[in-house]
This record gives C-alpha cells, sequence and structure tokens, in this order.
C-alpha cells in the first residue's frame, strides 16, 4: 500500500524564477543521477533482499527519494512559473513542453530505466548506491553553485545532505555485513591472480597502498603469457570461391 501525504519533506520557495536554471534541475529529476533514478533503484533492490533490516532501510530510502523527487519537480515549478518574462533561447524546452518537470534531463534526452543499477546482490548494489548517492550529491552542488536564488540553494542544500546521510547508512549496512573494505563477494571464490597489480602504464610510475604489499605484488614490467591467438576462419568471405570446371560434352561424330 502507498499512501502520498501532499505536504512536502522539506520547504521548497524559490525566490527568483529562472526558467533557464528550471532546464539544469531536469537533470535531478529525469537524469541519470536523479530523485527518480534513486528512487526506482532502492525500491526494486529490496526485493531482493533477505535480511529484514537492509530491506526496510532499502525501502524507508526508497520513500525518502520520491519524496526528493516531489521537492525537484516542485522547484522547477516554480521556476517556470513565469515562462512569459523568460527569453526563448534561455529555456525553449519548457516553451515546447510547458512549465513544471518532465522525464528528460538538462539536455532534454529521455529517462531510461538503463540509469538503474541493480543486480540482485545485496553487495553490489550497496556499492551501487554509494555511487549513484556521490553522482547525486556532485549535481546537487553544481546546482548549488548556478544558483542565486537564495531559497533554492537552501533546498538544494538540504538534498545534497540526504544523500551524504544515505551514504553513510549504506556504509554502515555494508560494515554490518563485513564487506565495507573486503572487495570479494559471491560464491566463486577468485583464481591465483587476484593479488597480481600489472605496472601497464609505465614512465613516472607512483606506488601506494593500492600496488604494495602485503595486499598485492607490483609486476613492474609485465610480459604476455598468452601467446598468439589463432586466426580467424572466415571462408565465405575472405576465400575466393572455389570454381568447379565441368567436363565438355562429347558429341558423337
Amino acid at each position: 500500500m502507498f499512501l502520498h501525504r501532499k505536504e512536502l519533506l522539506h520547504p521548497v520557495n524559490v525566490g527568483k524564477p529562472d526558467a533557464r536554471f528550471g532546464t539544469f534541475l531536469l537533470e535531478q529529476f529525469g537524469g541519470a543521477t536523479g530523485e527518480l533514478t534513486a528512487a526506482l533503484q532502492y525500491w526494486v533492490q529490496s526485493f531482493h533482499v533477505e535480511n529484514a533490516g537492509i530491506r526496510d532501510m532499502l525501502q524507508d530510502i526508497a520513500m525518502e527519494e520520491f519524496s526528493h523527487l516531489e521537492m525537484v519537480g516542485k522547484l522547477i515549478v516554480q521556476h517556470t512559473s513565469k515562462m512569459d518574462q523568460t527569453p526563448v533561447y534561455d529555456a525553449p524546452l519548457f516553451r515546447m513542453k510547458g512549465i513544471g518537470p518532465h522525464f528528460l534531463d538538462s539536455q532534454g534526452s529521455c529517462w531510461t530505466a538503463s540509469y538503474i543499477q541493480e543486480g540482485g546482490n545485496v553487495v553490489r548494489d550497496l556499492r551501487a548506491n554509494i555511487s549513484s548517492e556521490a553522482g547525486a550529491r556532485q549535481t546537487y552542488e553544481a546546482l548549488i553553485n548556478a544558483s542565486d536564488d537564495e531559497g533554492t540553494k537552501t533546498t538544494l542544500t538540504y538534498l545534497l545532505t540526504r544523500e551524504v546521510t544515505h551514504t553513510n547508512m549504506f556504509m554502515k549496512a555494508l560494515a554490518a555485513m563485513g564487506k565495507l573494505d573486503d572487495p570479494m563477494f559471491g560464491n566463486v571464490p577468485p583464481d591465483e591472480t587476484v593479488k597480481l597489480v600489472f605496472n601497464l602504464s609505465q614512465g613516472e610510475d607512483a606506488r601506494g597502498p593500492w600496488n604494495q604489499e602485503p595486499d598485492f605484488d607490483y609486476i613492474a614490467d609485465p610480459q604476455p603469457k598468452g601467446g598468439f591467438p589463432p586466426s580467424p576462419v572466415n571462408a565465405s568471405d575472405e576465400r575466393p570461391a572455389k570454381t568447379t570446371v565441368k567436363p565438355k560434352a562429347s558429341h558423337p561424330r
């Protein structure tokens, strides 16, 4: 059961409408890092999780992301409410489609389900969610830096803050599973090359904990060991067709 309360989770008060900035805000409505993507991603992931606590967390955050989508939509409505005072070249998208949010990003590309990351494995999904929250946080920071309306910036700062909170929640869930800093998960163990690190970008090489013992074996001058692959065989295209010479018919004298 879903129940929608019409009051917003947090106030949205735009002081100076700017339809051009409304175009930027579409990135967080119908874009890859937007709230619709996050809400659907976390909601669908929750169906795959056996752990009741993690499942509840994903559903709670998914519902909050829908609330954020509503807030972004209200921001877009308020920023596009005075289109008559906006030059057409500043916000052509809203001139064509009307005021308010649409399932488009800031470049006018349609939202697509390919933005959603879910793979049926809770560790994989939680790690993907940390990446998703980082992308949204970065987008909100770019929006804040592009805005000169204090009411808008207050709302965007709230939304940015919630991305940090969700990231922390996902990290705590991974830590509770012992998977926060363990790169291995799943049921198939890795082979003996798991600790090898190859120096394949040579020149002014740098060393750090990402390629040092005891976690890694650094191969400074890696050599190929796979040999040459066999040549492909494509008789129909690259070989001339064989012609069969038919014997001449003999004629009786």
